[in-house]
Parts: C-alpha cells; structure tokens; sequence
C-alpha cells in the first residue's frame, strides 16, 4: 500500500506545474529567472503555511540540476550543516552546486545561523530558507544581507480550486461543486490543508459530500496540521492570564505553547506589544525587561530559553497594568479614519521658505505652548484619559 500523501504524489517537478505566485514564477519573474539563467544564490522565502515554498526550493534544484539535501530547524543540528558544507565542497569540485534548504529557518538560534554564514558567503553552499515569521526579525543581518528575501503570498481560491482538480484526479474520485467549495474554504489558502482533506475524505467515503467532508474533519485519518487553531488559542490565552495578573495560569498556557514547540521568538514578540499595549506607563520598565527577553530568545533559543520566557512572563503578570496609551492611540485613529487628513494648525508648521513664513508657518508657535496643538475640527478631543 503506498502511504505517500497526496500532497506530496502530485508535487510540481518543473517550473511550469506549479500553480499560483506567479509575481516570482511567472513570465520575466524572479524565480524563473534564476532557473532559466542558472544562476544560483542564496534566498529566504517568506509565507503562510501551504504556499509552496519547499515545492519551490525544489523546483529550483531539479530544474538546475543541483544538489539538494532538506532540513527542518527544528530536528537539524549544527553538525548536520557543516557536514552538508564538506559535502559541498567535494560537489564544487565536480563543479556542482549544492542547495541546502532549511524548513522553518526561524526556529534557528543566533548560533546556528552563524555557523554557516562563512559558508553562503563565500558559495560553497546555496542556501534556501523557509520561513512563516518576517525574516526581518528572526534571521540574523549579516546572513539575511546575503539572501534576497522572496515573500509568497496565500495561494487564491482560484489556485486552490486548480489544486483540488489535480488532487482528485489522482485520486479517481468525483467531487460535487458544493463539496469542492467547501474544501477552498476550509483550507483559507493552503494547500496542504485543502488536499489533506481531500484525501481524507476520499480514504473514508471514496466519492465523499459536503456532509462526508463535514464529518472527516473529525476523523483520526485527518492528518492535516491542527497547530493553527490551538497556536491563537493558547497563545491568546497566556495573553489574557497576563492581563488578568494570574502568574499560574499565564505559567500553564506558556508550558503548553513550549512543549508543542512554539516559535520562542513568537512568543517574545507578543509579550513586547503586550508590554505596550496593556502595561504601558504603569510601569515603563516592562517593555525593557519584554525586549531583553526577546533578545535572550534570539541568543540561546530552546531549550534553555523558555527560562527567559517564564521570567518575562511572570514579570508582566505581576506589573501594573495602563491601557491608556493603547487607547489614546486607536480613538486617534478613529478620528484619523473619520475625518483624513486635517489641516495642521499653521503655528506647527516650519516656515522653511520666506513664502511659508508670510502665510504664517510658525507664528505663534512657543516651545511649551499649552494651547490646543490639535486641527481646530478636534480642538476639543482628550485622546489620552489617564489611568
């Protein structure tokens, strides 16, 4: 019995197989670019899950004949890249290149990422990495300085509706438009999920319907990934834990998003806005001690960082809590939505020409003014109600 997944029977092989982000392998684009020149460098692709970034990685070697070896963050070792590396270098000799694609490359910590740096510099690997995080705050600068970061968007339901087609086929099952529909629907842009389902429902029902699809989703042989749904759950409730001052509670929710293997980095990053967003001046040292947590997070990573993690959580649990920036901020911005643009009161503006100051930039203007410094339409607006 062949227990190959779907997803993965009907993986593009080339170039023009692949379906959607045509703004990287479209005519002229980017990626197809690379292929059709050959010339290879290093690159992070950015997207949702489901996009197609290890089909691209792949698409890439295949079509430019290179080496390809696959890890995953979140299973590789140090020692598994610099043996890539020698490997590499006996390749480069044959004059073949070598793609080293690492899945989940945010999962990373600093040290890792350093230790193959010299080796994207220098060519001796081609590095592609896979990343669902803004590379901009999970991949070290000197390492993302040498890629060209390429951002994949989540594939559309006229995409998916493509994909479901091919998936059927090689299923030899028939699926009803309604049945079809709901499948682009639950999968919100993935891939993955859309064809998990599919082959789900098929294992169970071989022709399945809405209704079957319906009830496949609670089936054991669904093996799509839940991680989704329970990721925003415990992560929102370690948010409100906080924000209600329970250290226990906040402590439960954050265990359970360490022992799944939550991104540390998401992690940190949530507790910086919440430093913001729910402690605010009440005590401004928690957003330096939210920061210096995402900072150990990024130097240390797993396991020993989750250290770091309790400390910064049960110090924000603990502080005080202030709103009244967070919400200062959006009833401006209500206003901002409401009314545009208003002119800006003249005694705040700078008279940087001679015309600017005859029509009044700037008069009045004193350093410590008390008056109203707000557009005469909202001259009477209290956008900060202190706590």
């Amino acid at each position: 019995m062949d227990n190959t997944p779907l997803a993965d029977k009907i993986r593009p092989k080339t170039l023009n197989q692949i379906i959607g982000q045509e703004h990287l392998v479209g005519p002229n684009k980017p990626l197809r670019l690379v292929i059709e020149t050959g010339r290879l460098f290093s690159m992070v692709f950015w997207g949702p899950p489901g996009s197609g970034k290890t089909t691209l990685a792949r698409v890439i070697a295949g079509q430019t004949k290179a080496y390809f070896v696959e890890y995953s963050a979140v299973v590789a070792k140090k020692s598994d890249v610099l043996k890539v590396v020698e490997e590499a270098k006996e390749r480069l000799k044959l004059n073949q290149q070598t793609i080293l694609f690492i899945d989940e490359i945010h999962r990373f910590n600093k040290a890792q990422q350093d230790a193959f740096l010299p080796y994207v510099e220098n060519g001796t690997i081609i590095l592609i990495g896979a990343t669902t995080e803004n590379p901009s705050f999970t991949v070290i600068s000197p390492l993302l300085s040498r890629c060209r970061v390429f951002v994949l968007n989540d594939l559309t339901e006229k995409d998916l509706l493509k994909i479901v087609a091919t998936g059927a086929k090689e299923l030899k099952t028939k699926l009803a438009s309604d049945a079809r529909d709901f499948i682009v629907r639950f999968a919100n842009g993935d891939a993955r999920q859309a064809l998990n389902l599919l082959e789900a429902g098929v294992r169970l029902y071989k022709n399945p319907t809405l209704e079957n699809l319906k009830n496949a989703l609670q089936s054991k042989f669904l093996r799509y990934d839940r991680a989704g749904e329970e990721h925003y759950n415990t992560i929102s409730a370690l948010i409100k834990s906080m924000r209600a001052s329970n250290p226990d509670a906040a402590l439960y929710y954050l265990a359970r998003l360490v022992d799944s293997g939550e991104d540390p980095l998401f992690i940190a990053r949530r507790m910086v806005i919440f430093a913001s967003e729910d402690i605010g001046n009440a005590q401004p040292t928690a957003l330096v001690v939210a920061n210096e947590v995402f900072k150990a997070c990024q130097e240390i990573g797993y396991p020993e960082c989750a250290i770091n993690l309790a400390h910064g959580v049960v110090y924000l649990c603990q502080a005080k809590k202030d709103r009244s920036a967070y919400n200062g901020l959006f009833a401006a911005m209500e206003d901002v939505k409401r009314y545009g643009n208003l002119p800006i009161p003249l005694k705040l503006r700078n008279p940087e020409t001679k015309l600017m100051k005859n029509l009044g930039y700037g008069k009045g203007y004193e350093k410590y003014d008390t008056g109203n410094l707000l557009p005469e339409e909202l001259k009477n607006k209290k956008y900060y109600q202190k706590s």
